[in-house]
C-alpha cells in the first residue's frame, strides 16, 4: 500500500479521486453523492476561489492497483488569520476499515501541515466556509441534508486511532411539518416588523435572486462574526457556492428580512432534492437534471441551512420573525419534513429555541483536533 500525491491536472487522477466513496457506499441508502461537477471544480487552481489566497493537496492510497483511501489538506491562510491559529483543515476524508490506511492518509496530511509550519490539523472541514462540516458520529440511519457529509460509522475510531480528539459538535434536527406556531408567536412577529420598520422579501425567480445574491457574502459575515470558528467568505467564494445551489433550490424559498433596502436577515431553505441526486449518481448529464426538476416539485423534505440577522436586530423579537417565516414556507409548499441543518452545540441560545418550535435532535456532526510537534530537521 502507498500513498502519494495525486496530480491535479491529470484527469485520470482526478477520477480515482472523485469516484472512491462511489465505491465505499455503492450498498449504502443513506449515502448521497455530490455533484461531481463541483468536486471537479477544486482542482482548477486557476479558476476556484478558494486558490487566490490558500493551498491544497490531495493525496490517495492505493492497494494492489485499487484506491483504498483518500484525503484532501488544506492550509486555509484568511480561516488562520481570522482565528489566530496555524492550522492545517482536512476535508474529503474517505477510507475502507483499515487503520493502516488511515493512519498512512494522515500522516502524509501530518507532513505537509509540518513543511508549512503549522501546528495543528482540524476538520473535516471544507474548501469555503459555506461547505458542511464534520464528521457523522450519530444518526448513521438517516440521509443527510444536502451538501452535509455521511460517512460509515467506523471513520470516528480511525480518527481516534491517528491521534484525534474531540473539537465541537453540530447537531441537525428533525422538525414534523405538522408542527404549528402558538399564535402569539405570530403576533410578536408583526409588531416587531412594525415597530423596527421590518419586511419579508421573497424571490419570484432565479434571475432576481442571482441580482440580490451580490450583496450576499457582507451579510452572511456579519451575521454569522462570533460563532464558533468562524471566518469571512469571500465575495468570489460566496457567488460560486451561491452558482452550484443555483441548480438545487427554488428562490421562492429564500427570504430577506429587509430594513428599507438594507438586508438585515436572512432565511435559506432548500427543497431536499437527495433521491434525484441518489438517481443520477451525482451528474448533471444526460438525465441529471431531469431528475432534479421532477425532484423539486415532488419532495416532502426541505433542509433550513441558514438563519441569520445582523447583531442589532437580535434579541428584540427578529429570531421570532424569522421562526414564523420558516413555519409560513413549510406550510405554503406543503412539506411534511423539515431538516433544521448543522446548529453548533455550544449555540445554547438557538438549540433552545428550535427545541421550542418541536425540533428533535437526530444527526450529530463532530469535528476532530490534534496537535502537531514541530518537525525536526
Amino acid at each position: 500500500m502507498r500513498v502519494r500525491s495525486l496530480d491535479p491536472t491529470d484527469s485520470g487522477d482526478v477520477g480515482r479521486f472523485v469516484n472512491l466513496p462511489f465505491e465505499l457506499y455503492r450498498d449504502c441508502r443513506q449515502w448521497v453523492p455530490p455533484l461531481v461537477r463541483d468536486i471537479r471544480a477544486l482542482f482548477d487552481r486557476s479558476k476556484h476561489p478558494f486558490y487566490r489566497h490558500s493551498e491544497a493537496e490531495f493525496f490517495i492510497a492505493e492497494e494492489a492497483g485499487q484506491v483504498v483511501g483518500r484525503i484532501a489538506v488544506l492550509e486555509n491562510r484568511n480561516y488562520n488569520a481570522h482565528t489566530t491559529c496555524q492550522a492545517a483543515l482536512f476535508y474529503y476524508f474517505d477510507c475502507i476499515e483499515d487503520r493502516t490506511v488511515a493512519r498512512s492518509l494522515f500522516e502524509a496530511v501530518f507532513g505537509w501541515a509540518q513543511e508549512r509550519g503549522l501546528n495543528q490539523v482540524i476538520g473535516p472541514r471544507g474548501f469555503v466556509g459555506t461547505d458542511g462540516l464534520g464528521l457523522l458520529v450519530e444518526g448513521f440511519e438517516h440521509r443527510p441534508a444536502m451538501g452535509i457529509p455521511y460517512n460509515h460509522a467506523y471513520y470516528a475510531n480511525l480518527l481516534s486511532d491517528s491521534g484525534f480528539e474531540k473539537r465541537g459538535d453540530l447537531l441537525s434536527g428533525y422538525l414534523s411539518g405538522q408542527e404549528e406556531l402558538p399564535e402569539r408567536y405570530y403576533a410578536l412577529a408583526d409588531k416587531v416588523k412594525a415597530r423596527r420598520g421590518l419586511r419579508i422579501h421573497t424571490f419570484s425567480s432565479k434571475a432576481e435572486m442571482g441580482q440580490w445574491l451580490k450583496r450576499g457574502a457582507a451579510v452572511l459575515n456579519e451575521a454569522f462574526e462570533g460563532s464558533a470558528d468562524f471566518y469571512p467568505i469571500t465575495d468570489e467564494e460566496f457567488q460560486l457556492a451561491a452558482q452550484q445551489m443555483l441548480t438545487l433550490i427554488d428562490p421562492r424559498l429564500i427570504k430577506l428580512v429587509m430594513k428599507g433596502e438594507k438586508i438585515v436577515g436572512f432565511l435559506f431553505a432548500f427543497p431536499d432534492v437527495s433521491a434525484a441526486l441518489q438517481k443520477c449518481q451525482g451528474r448533471m448529464w444526460p438525465l441529471g437534471w431531469l431528475y432534479i426538476l421532477r425532484e423539486l416539485r415532488r419532495t416532502k423534505w426541505v433542509n433550513m441551512n441558514g438563519l441569520g440577522l445582523l447583531p442589532e436586530y437580535r434579541g428584540v423579537g427578529g429570531n421570532v420573525l424569522l421562526y414564523t417565516e420558516m413555519t409560513k414556507t413549510v406550510k405554503a409548499f406543503g412539506f411534511e419534513h423539515v431538516d433544521v441543518v448543522q446548529v453548533g452545540e455550544e449555540n445554547a441560545k438557538s438549540l433552545a429555541e428550535n427545541e421550542a418550535l418541536g425540533v428533535r435532535w437526530y444527526k450529530r456532526h463532530r469535528v476532530f483536533e490534534r496537535a502537531l510537534e514541530p518537525k525536526v530537521y
